[in-house]
């Protein structure tokens, strides 16, 4: 009898679980077939990590914040930039440069309830991906904090003491959140425009390009978005191979936190052109290199595109004086590359360099000298037969003798869905975009300007294999700076960088940042409701 009543009774509790599964359940939000593809999503969630900017006393620095309005966004939240804490002392490899003991020192006031929202910049859904940096409070006043999407924010800050920065967005800031760091240095080592925009944290970096000669001072910036401490390898690839290094044991970055390395330190060996590859152990950082050159100004080398078969290095200054390719094959295989440059009319072979050879393990690096002869171009480079991966990297230099400035111009990825470029003014601002493989429509769209104006929209048709330096819709009766959006309509795959330029005592000073997909939306599966789940 008490086995029947127990029998009875588990069969009405399972009834009781199988109707409170039913009621709960998440509607679906379309029916779902088998094989059916992941929905894309607005993230609602995106951090941000900008490097200390300069440590010149005479450097002026802008930055500037902006997320593109996207209609299924979710409701709410907020974005700003807050300090992260300096850098330990010395650079992380023994160079007994100062100090910024005063970087955010007079920003010592506690965050309050500004929320850092955590997460990975691509995190569909309430919460990051991995969650690991959700208790994280970046102590400090908030340097820049956005107020509405569609118009862009900018505060300018001075000297040589501005700390690395770590910012959040969330809600309806989170998709496309762009962040835009320039300085102007006038005087000094690496004297003239450095821009940069600021990174989502990652573990893993390639920045062919650097340089470990006498005269140049490269400094990886590493920032610690998280509340653990982070353990970063620099390894240094040059023309032989891999260079035998001085931290065998990794750069340790503490939580919320930045450190800097001078890579001359990390070996004996005086290169020009070496790869730097960082990684991370544990933990996640943001990385840029700062490239300061004794002679020929300096910029940020931004990473690179990850090892590909074929890679787009988009946007060549027309007024190029001399244009340098540097080139790695981290595999165990050799990479043989067709080089040829996007012009406006169409794709030519530079002239006495038809293709490039380079050994596996090893930098390899050829100089193109003035390869676009006065015309908008960008470099394509494809396997000449087997595909094996490559890094790549160009150093541009503008001007002639004393006069020079150098920028620098990574492979990069193409624009899928949108990108955006900030800090733009209405003169000085060229955008280059690439069509390589096939003909595309793209749509391009200025905001409104930080301190007012109307912005604008056009759509442009790029032919198959040609860099077009595009006529900017400027915004009506613009005030300050504006971002610029782009979005591909149709055709085939686009790659886009943006170039910004300005007159520091008589030399033609200028910064170029390739425009990947600002992974504003990401694929979030689609599930429906199975109550075999419920079933022995």
């Amino acid at each position: 009898m008490n086995r029947t009543i127990s029998l009875i009774a588990g069969t009405v509790a399972l009834a009781a679980v199988t109707g409170v599964a039913v009621l709960t359940a998440p509607e679906p939000q379309s029916a779902v077939t088998a094989g059916a593809t992941a929905a894309e999503q607005p993230v609602e969630r995106t951090k941000l990590l900008c490097p200390s900017p300069s440590r010149s006393d005479v450097a002026e620095t802008v930055y500037t914040a902006f997320t593109p309005v996207t209609e299924d966004a979710a409701d709410g939240g907020e974005a700003g930039l807050l300090p992260a804490a300096p850098p330990s002392g010395g650079d992380g490899a023994g160079d007994p440069a100062e100090k910024d003991e005063d970087a955010g020192a007079e920003e010592t006031e506690d965050a309050g309830n500004a929320e850092d929202a955590g997460g990975s910049e691509e995190s569909g859904g309430a919460g990051g991906a991995d969650g690991s940096d959700a208790a994280a409070r970046p102590a400090g006043k908030p340097v820049l904090t956005l107020e509405k999407p569609g118009e862009p924010v900018s505060r300018e800050r001075s000297g040589g003491d501005e700390p690395a920065l770590l910012g959040t967005a969330d809600g309806r800031f989170a998709p496309g959140w762009t962040v835009q760091q320039t300085t102007t240095v006038t005087v000094g080592a690496g004297r003239g425009l450095h821009g940069t925009t600021c990174s989502a944290p990652d573990t893993d970096f390639w920045f062919p390009g650097a340089s470990t000669a006498e005269f140049r001072t490269d400094y990886v910036h590493l920032t610690n978005p998280d509340d653990s401490a982070a353990v970063v390898d620099i390894e240094l690839f040059g023309p032989e191979g891999q260079l035998e290094t001085s931290v065998p044991d990794g750069v340790t970055v503490p939580p919320l936190g930045s450190e800097r390395v001078l890579l001359s330190t990390l070996t004996d060996q005086p290169l020009p052109d070496v790869t730097a590859h960082v990684s991370v152990r544990s933990g996640r950082v943001g990385a840029r290199v700062q490239a300061l050159d004794t002679g020929n100004g300096g910029d940020w080398i931004a990473p690179a595109a990850d090892p590909a078969g074929s890679l787009v290095l988009p946007g060549i200054p027309k007024d190029a004086t001399s244009v340098r390719l540097i080139a790695y094959a981290p595999g165990d295989s050799d990479a043989d590359l067709d080089v040829r440059l996007a012009s406006p009319t169409g794709v030519i072979t530079p002239a006495g360099l038809e293709t490039l050879h380079v050994k596996a393990g090893m930098t390899t690096s050829t100089d193109l000298k003035d390869v676009t002869r006065g015309e908008a171009g960008s470099l394509l480079l494809t396997p000449t037969g087997r595909e094996a991966p490559v890094v790549a990297g160009l150093q541009v230099v503008r001007g002639k003798g004393g006069k020079q400035e150098t920028a620098f111009i990574p492979a990069t990825a193409a624009v899928t869905t949108r990108a955006t470029a900030l800090g733009n003014t209405a003169k000085g601002t060229t955008l280059s975009l690439v069509a390589p493989t096939e003909d595309a429509t793209v749509k391009v769209t200025s905001s409104a300007g930080s301190g007012g104006g109307t912005g604008t929209s056009k759509t442009y048709e790029l032919k198959k294999g040609t860099t077009t330096d595009i006529e900017l819709p400027v915004p009506n009766g613009l005030e300050g700076t504006y971002a610029l959006v782009v979005e591909p309509v149709s055709g085939g795959p686009v790659y886009a960088s943006r170039t910004l330029s300005e007159k520091l005592d008589g030399i033609a000073a200028f910064t170029v940042q390739t425009l990947p997909d600002d992974r504003g939306r990401v694929a979030v599966p689609e599930a429906e409701q199975d109550l075999t789940v419920l079933q022995d």
